[in-house]
């Protein structure tokens, strides 16, 4: 198989693979529909989380590099943060103006995040080589008691963190749209089984694609990473936007924040499990120029999410963020 022949399959393969993201997106929303915020957005979040977490792990049966899960997770913190959130806030804030939200949403995601990403790919840049598999036991079982808690706090004495009361003067939705959302729950849950194991196997092809088109190009190392985390979040960039043109930056930031924190918190202990079954380690620890821009992004989150407004200024100093990391990308930093 020629390279160029190579790389169109691959393309044709990530474009029906977001088409299939996409489906699995819009019936993770209409389960999150009929039960509100927060349990809407976390639905979103996870389908999408589960999405990255078997293309990954079907990536990493094949001969990839061993920075590809730690390119993958950081990939999807730009996106999320700095992308998402970043061209939202932005777009909604030249449209609306200011656009409310409830601030501990964004402080309790920004620490969260925070401290995920210094236990799981700072921390291990000191950790001994001969020493990984412990500390590997150890992450699994950070990153779930941290999202163990997070869970019960979001769906419940603190659900109200991630909820957001808009005003009562907006549209009432129309017959047809509040039909659209009374879609079957069956229906919706089947799909999303179905369209997962569908995504699953195209992500097999997807995989030897690449690899042979790919193969001595000269491509940046971490574009594998950068797909991975482009098709996940390709859902959820859609779902975002609508919310803060419609003004509901609370679903905004759920959605940008909380799949950054699920990509980070369940990615994580499932690629270190699978490592520690394989016995084969992966490198975890981000490179200097990643921890150097994971860094600004929390810091300019932390300032921008603090007083529960976020407007197009905020907006853009994200997706320069943004723009800067696709720079860097490309130029395989």
């Amino acid at each position: 198989m020629g390279r160029t022949a190579a790389l169109i399959g691959a393309a044709a393969l990530i474009a029906t693979i977001v088409l299939a993201s996409i489906r699995v997106a819009h019936h993770a929303e209409v389960l999150a529909t009929k039960v509100g915020d927060p349990y809407g957005t976390m639905i979103l979040t996870l389908a999408a989380v589960a999405v990255e977490v078997i293309i990954l792990a079907i990536l990493m049966t094949g001969e990839s590099s061993p920075t590809l899960v730690r390119d993958t997770i950081y990939s999807a913190v730009m996106l999320d943060i700095n992308g998402i959130l970043g061209l939202a806030a932005l777009l909604g804030g030249l449209k609306h103006g200011e656009q409310s939200y409830n601030d501990d949403s964004g402080k309790t995601y920004g620490v969260m995040i925070l401290t995920a990403m210094g236990i799981s790919m700072i921390v291990p840049e000191f950790i001994p080589e001969a020493k990984w598999h412990y500390y590997s036991a150890f992450t699994i079982c950070a990153m779930i008691a941290l999202y163990g808690l997070f869970l019960r706090m979001q769906v419940g004495q603190h659900s109200y963190f991630f909820s957001y009361s808009y005003p009562r003067n907006e549209k009432k939705r129309s017959t047809s749209e509040a039909e659209h959302t009374e879609d079957s729950t069956v229906v919706s849950i089947v799909t999303i089984i179905v369209g997962v194991v569908i995504i699953g196997v195209l992500a097999e092809f997807m995989s030897a694609f690449m690899a042979v088109g790919l193969k001595d190009s000269g491509a940046p190392p971490a574009i594998a990473a950068v797909v991975v985390a482009s098709i996940s979040a390709a859902p959820e960039i859609l779902t975002a936007l609508r919310a803060a043109l419609r003004n509901r930056m609370q679903a905004t930031v759920n959605i940008a924040m909380g799949a950054s924190l699920s990509t980070v918190i369940l990615t994580v202990p499932v690629m270190e499990g699978i490592a520690l079954y394989t016995g084969q380690p992966f490198v975890m620890a981000m490179s200097p120029v990643q921890t150097v821009m994971v860094t600004i992004t929390l810091i300019a989150a932390a300032i921008n999410l603090n007083d529960g407004e976020t407007n197009a200024i905020e907006g853009m100093t994200h997706f320069i963020l943004f723009a800067t990391f696709v720079m860097l990308t490309g130029l395989g930093l």
